[in-house]
């Protein structure tokens, strides 16, 4: 009895066993809270995540749930330290700890909130404004910049070291530092270029250089096209800056120009009627407009028309609509007037060599008698 009183008596690190089994159960009570609240906000947060309507408190419930679980474990033994006669060095050691632990845990929860946000406002402005969707992904990137600079410079100032002196460090340093990244900071100012200008946006349908896209993304550093053929097209955006871009997507309409050649066999009455003729079938559509159309051009084995009209549309499956019907009833007309398409033929004359005549001496009989 004497020994187990003794042992109880006895103080380790400053406290008595009792109070270390009182910390121990702070600290296994914390922790086992702190994850069931985070068990609980997950299961909530999933459950309004499968409904299609967007729920105010689904961004509150988002940001917990990232509550990490080395910050769980730490807050815990902090408040288990709480209860605890420590030496003035090891209090002040976790404290600091705590400190530095929840300045990164708040910018996690930061990052995901604004993330979060952003997600929602570029969802919205996908079907009102599509320019303000490109932006986002900028805003994003200084925001999370902003926050991490921040928690960085807390830790650095919880750790004791003078901030100050290394900001002015930093300034020097940052020259090289330009230097040594200049490709990604050029990049990273064309962004904020096409943020600025708009020469296009998210949806855009692009031909930069022959290869042609549709801008599904734009990014710090590239943009990323989707091909007609399926696989995606990562452009740096400084490259895509520099180069010719034609964006269909600010197309109005189409200027079409539309040749043929008839035989030359072709009366001339016939031919001066195929341009009324093309005009008729052409303003007969009431999305489009007659421009011209003409016998162009008396080619080696041909007559050559060039007729020329405006599609009042940007949509590309309408002008291959207009086209191929306009094409199907030129075909029909030039069938009922007798006219035939010219062939890219080539003749080849060829003429016959001619024969060497060779004169034959005749020889006398009385030459033949001699011999």
């Amino acid at each position: 009895m004497t020994d187990i009183t003794h042992l109880l008596d006895t103080r380790y690190l400053g406290n008595t066993p009792s109070q270390w089994l009182t910390a121990v159960a702070v600290f296994v009570g914390v922790l086992l809270s702190l994850l069931l609240v985070r068990r609980l906000v997950r299961a909530q947060h999933a459950k309004l995540m499968a409904t299609p309507k967007e729920e105010l408190i689904e961004l509150p419930l988002m940001v917990v749930s990232r509550t990490a679980l080395l910050f769980i474990f730490i807050a815990a033994l902090f408040a288990a330290s709480q209860s605890l006669d420590l030496p003035s060095k090891i209090d002040t050691l976790m404290f600091t700890i705590f400190t530095i632990n929840a300045f990164w845990q708040a910018g996690a929860w930061a990052t995901t909130a604004v993330l979060a946000a952003l997600e929602r406002k570029q969802r919205a402005a996908l079907t009102t404004d599509r320019a303000a969707a490109g932006t986002i992904g900028i805003i994003g990137f200084i925001a999370r910049a902003t926050i991490w600079s921040l928690v960085v410079l807390l830790t650095l100032d919880n750790l004791g070291i003078e901030i100050k002196p290394l900001l002015a460090g930093l300034g020097i340093g940052g020259i090289a530092v330009a230097l040594a990244v200049q490709n990604v900071l050029s990049d990273l100012f064309a962004s904020l270029s096409i943020t600025l200008d708009k020469p296009f946006v998210v949806g855009d349908a692009l031909s930069v250089d022959g290869i042609a896209g549709t801008v599904e993304y734009i990014g710090v550093k590239s943009t990323r096209l989707r091909s007609p053929d399926g696989e995606q097209i990562i452009m740096p955006n400084s490259n895509l800056l520099s180069s010719r871009v034609r964006n269909f997507a600010r197309m109005q309409q189409r200027r079409v120009v539309l040749t043929f050649g008839v035989t030359q066999d072709t009366s001339r009455e016939k031919l001066a009627a195929i341009p009324n003729a093309l005009r008729k079938l052409i303003e007969a559509y009431p999305d489009t407009q007659f421009d011209r159309s003409h016998f162009a051009k008396i080619s080696v084995s041909s007559f050559d028309f060039e007729t020329i009209y405006i599609v009042k549309s940007a949509d590309f499956n309408r002008h291959m609509d207009i086209l191929q019907d306009l094409q199907l009833k030129l075909l029909e007309m030039l069938e009922n007037e007798g006219v035939s398409l010219a062939q890219n033929v080539q003749r080849l004359k060829v003429e016959r060599p001619v024969a060497v005549q060779t004169e034959m001496i005749e020889e006398s009989p009385s030459d033949e008698v001699t011999k």
